[in-house]
Order: structure tokens, then sequence, then C-alpha cells
């Protein structure tokens, strides 16, 4: 994936009839609607009030681009999710900091002040993933003696408590101040709360230029808020807010110094005698609509809907019944401990729901990527397969489900291609983009197979075979019909849409692949990865179609397949540098830089066994080592940048496949040491959440891995390598079809001197296992067994 927006401008959207209303200086112009309501009656414009509803003039909240993540609170629970700066506040900046849902951006605006300060932040917490604390206090405060609101001689710093707690259903967000007294005399507190909403789409966030819709006069009672915006998709979005007290409701003036946004304020004054405390609790959620020409919207009950209930065991219960179905790990390292924690709770907070009723799959990450991937989630669904199976057959379903079944230009699509993204956002919904959903990856098909095949191995049920089996078949056609543009048994990409990803492979910034000279490639292209993936696809399917009793289907696969890795070898092997090429050009060139590509050929089994120890250095040497992990691209070569997104960073994901690649190829040490640096810098983030990516800088000039500014985090693929990890280490590999359970060479780093596995399913046994590293070696005991199982090391 790939933060940068590889399209063409976009085309001018038609203009709507529009009236200009005046806005701050540093605030664009709002083009603002009157389309007519009922019997021709236009909407209330700003200042108007009816039926006893007050409407405030709307404004265009800046929309920056997002450049820099730090210090960014993540919360999310189902499709919503909330990003704030450590204070809790949603604001301006160049985070993407607000409220989301469904691509778009529910609220742009949320900032509280008490006493027209910003609270001292004390502690901060989002441990729950969808519910956060943050404890703050308030700075000292300076007080006109004459002010008819909060009259005084001020109030010192640290003498009112200040609670944030947000809690985050499916549906909606309900947040909740509490302020207590501390100060040993009576108080009059002052809570102003700043709110605004965009409506962006979260393209425009990562800096996506476009004609807009149009934002209408905000609707308003003293406990209601509604926000309400037409995009050009001809749809209605709104963002409704409920309030459990009355407040005085103001616009935000232009030219006003502490403007942070947003369109409207509320205010709440409270007098708290000493020791005292209040609470205010506000509701936020959305509702979407088509948008009839005439729909009017005047009426109290058509403006705020009834108020969703936020349960707050909604999410608990969520997590409790997630974690019991998963297989338990624990270590005698406790910070391993708390990394592998910290990736379960990621992994279900990345949860979504849909696209179809019913279904749930893991989105790739937040903020950018919180929607379906093929790509992430099967590489995540094949991670955690061992340790959560039920993620690889929802995976499968929703990606069968979506699979393409005609040539679209416009989305990159052909029969058989399994899917690159989904987005339900307005620039996808109004055709801007062609991601609804968008088919530009070249791997997602021949990954689909394998995880297929893969899925067989661990649950043994013939049935999922049985019902994904066109599926597949659809898939293995695109292959070798599709996939192979020219004819010379390999696949590779080429964009046929105008707003396609020039670079389809998973390395897809427009930069990633490079000749030793730096030199871009030109499309098409076969990457050396893929062809692994392709190789791997067809041994899995031969293996299904046999035990379908489709023999003659099985041994075309398997020809296919060494034929492949014959012609593989041949065309990829770069003999100068005993290494692997990162892709073929047009003109069937080589791109041989050094890459990581090579790593997860390891892991497809593509790699001829002669030259797997040169890969193995090539990947650990100091080019391509940083000491932290494997490098995207290797330092020295012209193009390469620690900070470079596919050209010299460190992802945690690519790292887990070449460590398993690794150990596949019998060099277990070598792996461990891979698992043991990825690991170590899993401890240096926040939370031991591994980021989406980080910076390639060598290890002995930085004592802490750098951070990468818009990395997203968590990240699905990232928090599945740490389970990946410890099924390489362990040597898991289930044969459910013959009720067998193998452990391959199984192998603790010196670092790790115990592991319990709990209830790790095979078919329909399951089992408890102790790893125990004495002296150099690895013993593996069974504790417990369910069913007909047999555990078989082989070392």
């Amino acid at each position: 994936m790939t933060h940068d927006t590889q399209a063409a401008t976009p085309p001018a959207a038609p203009t709507p009839s529009t009236t200009a209303i005046p806005q701050p200086t540093s605030m664009s112009t709002v083009p603002v609607t009157a389309p007519a309501g009922a019997n021709g009656a236009p909407i209330p414009t700003g200042g108007a009030v009816v039926d006893g509803v007050r409407f405030f003039e709307p404004r265009d909240s800046r929309i920056e681009k997002a450049t820099d993540l730090g210090s960014v609170q993540v919360l999310k629970h189902g499709n919503l999710f909330m990003l704030t700066d450590q204070f809790g506040d949603i604001h301006a900046d160049s985070r993407g900091l607000g409220l989301y849902r469904d691509d778009s951006r529910l609220l742009s605006c949320s900032v509280i002040r008490v006493g027209g300060a910003r609270p001292v932040a004390l502690q901060g917490s989002t441990g729950a993933n969808y519910r956060g604390v943050i404890q703050l206090t308030n700075p000292t405060l300076d007080r006109n003696p004459d002010d008819k609101i909060t009259p005084g001689q001020g109030l010192v710093g640290k003498k009112l408590g200040i609670t944030r707690e947000r809690l985050l259903s499916n549906d909606a967000l309900e947040e909740r101040i509490r302020i207590v007294n501390f100060a040993e005399h009576d108080e009059t507190v002052d809570v102003v709360l700043e709110m605004g909403e965009d409506s962006a789409d979260i393209f425009e966030v990562r800096g996506y230029e476009r004609a807009r819709g149009t934002i209408l006069p905000v609707a308003t009672t003293d406990t209601r808020v509604t926000f309400r915006y037409d995009g050009l998709d001809h749809r209605r979005r709104r963002t409704h807010v409920a309030f459990s007290e009355a407040a005085t409701i103001e616009a935000v003036q232009p030219g006003d110094p502490t403007d942070q946004g947003g369109t409207i304020r509320l205010r709440w004054v409270w007098p708290l005698a000493a020791g005292a405390d209040h609470e205010l609790t506000w509701t936020v959620w959305s509702s979407v609509s088509q948008l009839p020409e005439t729909e009017r919207e005047t009426s109290q009950a058509e403006l705020f809907p009834e108020t969703p209930r936020v349960a707050p065991d909604e999410g608990a219960a969520a997590y409790h019944a997630w974690t019991r179905s998963t297989t338990a790990v624990a270590a005698d390292h406790e910070l391993f401990n708390l990394t592998i924690a910290r990736s379960l709770a990621d992994i279900r907070l990345l949860v979504n729901e849909g696209p179809r009723a019913g279904e749930r799959y893991v989105a790739a990450g937040v903020p950018w990527f919180t929607t379906l991937f093929g790509r992430d989630s099967i590489i995540v669904a094949l991670q955690t397969l061992a340790f959560r199976p039920q993620i690889a057959v929802e995976t499968l379903d929703v990606l069968a489900a979506l699979q393409a079944t005609e040539v679209d230009d416009w989305r990159d699509a052909e029969p058989g291609k399994i899917l690159h993204e989904l987005r339900r956002g307005e620039t996808a919904l109004d055709g801007e983009l062609p991601h609804s959903p968008y088919y530009g990856s070249v791997d997602s098909t021949p990954l689909f197979l394998i995880l297929l095949g893969a899925t067989y191995d661990w649950t043994g049920d013939a049935s999922i075979v049985d019902r994904l089996w066109p599926n597949a078949l659809a898939a293995l056609k695109w292959i070798d019909e599709w996939g192979d543009r020219d004819g010379d048994g390999f696949v590779e990409y080429e964009r046929r849409s105008p707003r396609g990803l020039l670079n389809q492979g998973w390395k897809d910034s427009g930069d990633a692949i490079r000749d030793r000279n730096g030199n871009q490639m030109t499309a098409p292209i076969a990457l050396a990865e893929v062809q692994g993936y392709v190789f791997d696809a067809k041994k899995r399917m031969a293996a299904l179609a046999r035990m379908r009793s489709e023999d003659e289907l099985a041994t075309r696969l398997d020809a296919d397949a060494e034929k492949l890795r014959a012609r593989f070898e041949e065309a990829f092997w770069v003999e100068d540098q005993r290494y692997y090429a990162m892709a073929l050009d047009a003109d069937k060139r080589q791109a041989d830089a050094l890459g990581s590509n090579a790593g997860q050929c390891l892991w497809s089994g593509i790699v001829s066994p002669q030259r797997a120890r040169d890969v193995a250095d090539r990947l650990l040497g100091p080019a391509m080592f940083s000491g932290w992990g494997i490098r995207t691209y290797g330092d020295g070569q012209p193009g390469y940048t620690p900070f470079g997104y596919h050209t010299g960073t460190v992802w945690p994901h690519d790292n887990s496949l070449a460590a398993a690649g690794l150990k596949r190829y019998g060099f277990q040490d070598e792996a461990n040491r891979l698992v043991g640096s990825v690991f170590e810098a899993a401890q240096q983030f926040s939370d031991f959440r591994l980021p989406e990516l980080f910076c390639g800088f060598q290890r002995e000039g930085a004592a802490m891995p750098v951070p990468y500014p818009v990395a997203c985090s968590p990240q699905a693929w990232s928090a599945g390598a740490s389970f990946l990890f410890l099924q390489t280490m362990l040597g898991l590999k289930a044969h459910a079809d013959r009720r067998e359970l193998e452990l391959l060479r199984p192998h603790l780093p010196d670092w790790l001197g115990k592991v319990t596995i709990t209830n790790l399913r095979v078919g329909d046994a399951s089992c408890d296992l102790l790893f125990h590293r004495w002296r150099g070696t690895t013993s593996a005991e069974v504790l417990r067994k369910v069913g007909d199982l047999s555990v078989t090391i082989r070392l």
C-alpha cells in the first residue's frame, strides 16, 4: 500500500448552484446550496430559527494533508474509529485527527477548553482499544474580577481534576467529561466545546485535491447538534450529537484568535463547591441517505433522531469472546508476552463489519487503510492461521464474494481476480476513484489460493474447499490467461485504469522497483515474489485437486509449478550478486537492485535449495539488515533512503515472511536472529505495538528504531507478524486431513526459555504444548490433548 495518490488530477465536478458565504480569511469560501424543500420551501439558512431549531451558517474546516501521525491516540470498534491528540482533542493539523466511519470524517473538530485554557495532560490510556481515558488538570487561570461568567481572582494550577473518557460501540461514540474541584473553596467552572464537521473523504485527508459537495447549515437545539453534508455521490451525510444537559450555543466568529477550526461552540457554566464534581456526556453517531432533490429536513424529528445507546459492556464482551476463542500463548519473557497480547488486541481492533450483512474482515490499518484490502487481509490470515483459523475462513468468504467476473479497465478487473481495495467513501461512490472495489493487485489472486490450501491444512474442512472451489478455479484461470500477459510463463502487471496504481505488488509506491543503477522499471513488470506465490498456489491447488479426486488437474498443476521454478531460476538469478532480481521489466530486463523480495521467495519455496544460502547471507548482510530488521531496499544503492516507503524502510510483515522462509530452508539460527531483532524493535514502540513500518537507519547509529512519520499504527499484518514469528520458532505445521501436528525443528532463541501454547486446534482436535530450551536444544511436550491427533517432532 502506498500513501501517495498515483492518480491523475481529477476532473472538475459540476459546480452546484451556490451562494457565497463570507468566511474568515484563513478559511476557504464554502459553497452552500439552498435546494428546494417540500412544496418548494427552501432549506433554512444560517441564522434562521424554525420550529425551535436554530441553524448556524456552515464553514468548511481546513482539510490539512496528514504528514505526521506522532502522538496520536487511536480508538476503534467495529467500523468507527477515532484519532485525537494527547489531550483528547480533534483539530485541524497535519495528523488527520477526527472521528471516522466508512472512509468519511464525521468530526473534524472537537476541542475542550476549561476556564478558557487548554487543560494540562497528565496521562492517557487507550489500552482497551475501544475505550480510552485521559487524565488532565487545569493550568493556572488568571481571571478578570469583573468577568460576568467566572469572576474571581484566579485559580492556581492543579486544582481541578479533569477526566475525559471515550467509549466506542459499533455505531456511536460516547464521550464523558468529569470535573472535580480539589480547591479548598467554591469555584465556577466554564467549559467550552468547539465542534465542526467537514465530511472529508479519507483520500482528501491524505492530500487528494478535488471538488467538494455542499455543507449545509448546522441544526441545533440546546441539547442537540446535527451537521449535514450533501456529497457529489448524491448522498446526505449527517453527524448527530446529543448532550446530557443544555448548553449555550454560538457560532465561531471570523477572526476569533481562539478558532480551532470548528463551526460552533457550546458552553456550560457549573458552580462547584469544594470537593464537588460534575459530569457531562455526549453521544456522536452518523446517518447516510440517498439525496432526493426535494428533501427538506426541518422538523426536530427529522433532524434529531433517537440517540443510540452505547453499551459499556459491548466492547468488553467482544474482546473477551475473541481472546477465549484464540489459542493462548505464554512465555517466560514478559516483554514478549506483552507484544503478543498487544498484537492479538490490535487484530481484534481492526475487525470491520461487512461489506455484506453478517460478514466481517480484518481491516488493513488505522487510519489510512481501515477497509478491506485483498493482499493484507490474506497475509494476516496466513500469519494467524495456527492461532485463529476463523480469520482465514471469514477472509476467504468475503473475498470470494467480491471476486471479479468481467473485464473493467477502470477498476483494473478481469474475471477471477481478487480485489485490491474496497472503499465506501464519497470518492469511490461518485466514481472519481475506481475503488468500488479496485482490483489493481497482482498478488491477491495467488495469495487467495495459498490461503485456501493452508486453511485446509489447519482445519481439514473439505466443505470450505467445496464451497470455494469455483472461485479457486476462476483464480487459476486468471493466473494463466490474464496474469501472464505475454505468454512467457510469468505473472505480470500493468495498469489500465488512469487512476490505478503504477506498481501493483505489495511494494506499490511509484519508485519501489529499480535496477542496481537506481533506474525505475517499465511495465508490464513480473515481480520475483509473485512468481513464488504462483508456484506455491499451484502446488497447494494440486494437493486440493488430488483430495477431490481431480487427478488430471493435480498432475497439470504440479507440472506447471515445476516449469515455473525452472524458468524463475533462469530469468531472475543475478550471478554476480549471488541473489535474485526484484523483478523483470517489459523487455525482460532484470530489476537487479538488492531488495527484500527474495526473502518472500524463500517463504514460498520457489528458491533453489542450492542457492538458498546465498539468499540468506544477502538478507542478513550489512546492506539489507539494519539490526532492527531486513530493509525493503539495500543500503548504499542509488535510490536508497532509510525513510523511503519501499526504498529502505523495515516492514515487520515482510520480515515475518522472510523469517519463515529462512526456517523453511533450514536456517533456524538466522530466522531466530531476525525474529529477535524485530521483537526488540517492538519493545521500543508505544504499547509494544509494531507499526506498519519504521525507518531503516543502522542500529549502531540509532539506539532505538526511528518511527516512520505517517505509518499506520495499528497495522494488521504488523500485528500478525508476531504470530508468524512464533509459529516459525516453534515449527508448527498442521496436516489436519491426516490428524497430525508436525513440529518441524522447534528452536527457541537464547532469549526465550519457555513457551506454553494452550488450545491449539488442528481440525476438530486440540492440544496444549510446552516448549523448553535447555543447553541450546529445544524440547516439546504435549500437556493435554483432546480428540484424535498425533504430534510429531522432526529435527
